[in-house]
């Protein structure tokens, strides 16, 4: 039989074969052959990394503020990850209803009161660890340690690229640092490589690295040319003697998608083409990306997370597949992540606010371009935050039950999936959804049975849902 697998391993031996098995992978492996008809075409997962608090947020609990100061005692032992069980805490912000639906959400988040009607809450999410690499990686990969693929890079797989001019998978880092695992969140593992996420960063000076030669004075275009004749030379005898190794495919093809980001993504970049209007609905300040970052604080948060958000708005429009955009960096002090051990309401509080405005400004700008139909927004975070006191001020992690939502086309609003009245566990013990679920109706709503986009590794068929995993079919529309 004459299939892919064999025609990339024999024809990718001489450099005219790198560009056809170049050509198959940029078409992805299901193009023209999607197991149903998808309901969106895009995805943007908004990663909170620390811990986000789930109580603090989007789950509300009235129980913790009837006793709040009082010993929590849920009934059952419990295990924490560096502390005690401490008192009941309440939330220092007041949770009130919002929009038509009148879900309740806490006054950090209060921006997304102006499109919580078109959310899917999840509040009985659980994990399988309270270590932030693990529960880091479960949440972007599916698997608790490393060595496999991405959902992004799952997604660039099994679709391509709607464009020779981006990457199918971005991803967009927080301005101070990668989190947990750095760049393992968006890897390919054993997928070919060409379909690692490519990372930008927003405001920087050079927000995509090595995108353009450094400043020298021996640098011209002849000298240029000649050095990509030599290196045509050597790629193509390279490739002769190493028969099927994608490798070098993957590095020809950066190669190819940087010279074609020299004009493309410098235009996608140019954030200040937009309107002042548009600029303010995302939270982008009036300094630019010269807010001042000294301390933590609400607008340089807005404007940091608002500017990821725009920029995922423009490189969908203009045919990425998939945008990874992150909130908070590996642990450091001062925290600048959802870390919040010592104090809930002095770190959540700026990444919450700036979080919550850039992704409300997002949702209305898709919606008013006519995208959100064709766009899947998914928010999470590696697990939540217990319901008692660490210290007097923060929470411990809880991965027992937290919260994820999702927004766009294929879904239902509403609330699918309740936590226990503590926001302990959920209220159906062992009745939890998982990320095997979360990513199974991603792919569904892509087109995709998560059952049956399978690559196989080490003599075992591998896929982004392990052996778990089904669809919320309650959600979907």
């Amino acid at each position: 039989m004459f299939n892919r697998r064999s025609l990339l391993g024999t024809a990718a031996g001489s450099f005219a074969g790198l560009a056809l098995s170049d050509l198959l992978a940029r078409e992805g492996c299901l193009t023209g052959e999607l197991h149903h008809p998808p309901r969106v075409k895009r995805v943007v997962q908004l990663f909170m990394a620390g811990g986000a608090s789930h109580v603090d947020t989007f789950d509300h609990k009235p129980l913790l503020e009837q006793r709040h100061g009082q010993p929590w005692n849920p009934g059952e032992k419990v295990e924490l990850f560096q502390s005690n069980p401490g008192a009941c805490l309440t939330s220092p912000w007041k949770f009130r209803p919002f929009s038509e639906s009148g879900k309740m959400l806490s006054e950090a988040v209060a921006p997304l009161g102006d499109v919580v009607d078109q959310i899917a809450f999840v509040h009985n999410m659980v994990g399988k660890t309270g270590v932030h690499s693990q529960g880091t990686l479960l949440q972007t990969t599916g698997f608790n340690f490393p060595g496999f693929p991405s959902a992004g890079a799952w997604v660039s797989y099994a679709l391509g690229a709607e464009t020779d001019n981006l990457p199918a998978f971005v991803v967009l880092p927080d301005h101070r640092g990668l989190a947990s695992n750095g760049a393992k969140n968006w890897s390919t593992a054993f997928l070919p490589a060409e379909h690692q996420g490519t990372v930008i960063k927003p405001g920087n000076a050079k927000p995509i690295a090595d995108l353009f030669p450094p400043e020298s004075e021996f640098i011209t275009d002849a000298s240029d040319q000649a050095g990509l004749n030599v290196l045509s030379r050597l790629n193509s005898e390279h490739a002769r003697q190493r028969t099927g190794d994608d490798r070098l495919a993957a590095r020809v093809r950066s190669y190819e998608m940087a010279a074609a980001m020299q004009l493309s993504a410098t235009d996608a970049l140019n954030l200040d083409s937009e309107p002042k209007h548009i600029q303010q609905m995302y939270g982008l300040s009036e300094t630019g990306a010269m807010v001042d970052d000294s301390k933590i604080n609400e607008a340089a948060e807005s404007d940091f997370f608002g500017r990821k958000c725009l920029l995922a708005r423009r490189l969908l429009e203009r045919g990425v597949r998939f945008v990874q955009i992150w909130s908070g960096n590996d642990n450091g002090f001062p925290r600048r992540n959802w870390d919040s051990h010592e104090n809930i309401e002095r770190d959540h509080g700026p990444l919450a606010l700036g979080m919550s405005r850039g992704t409300a400004g997002l949702i209305q700008d898709l919606q008013q371009r006519g995208m959100l139909e064709e766009t899947l927004i998914l928010w999470t975070t590696e697990f939540g935050r217990m319901p008692c006191s660490q210290g007097s001020l923060g929470r411990d992690h809880n991965p027992f039950v937290f919260t994820n939502w999702l927004c766009g086309g294929g879904i239902t609003p509403g609330v699918y999936g309740e936590s226990d009245e503590w926001g302990y566990k959920p209220i159906d013990r062992g009745e939890g959804t998982t990320v095997y679920d979360i990513h199974a109706t991603v792919l569904h709503l892509l087109g995709i049975d998560h059952t049956r986009l399978t690559v196989r590794n080490n003599g075992i068929d591998r896929r982004l849902t392990d052996v778990h995993g089904h669809v919320l079919t309650d959600m979907l529309s």
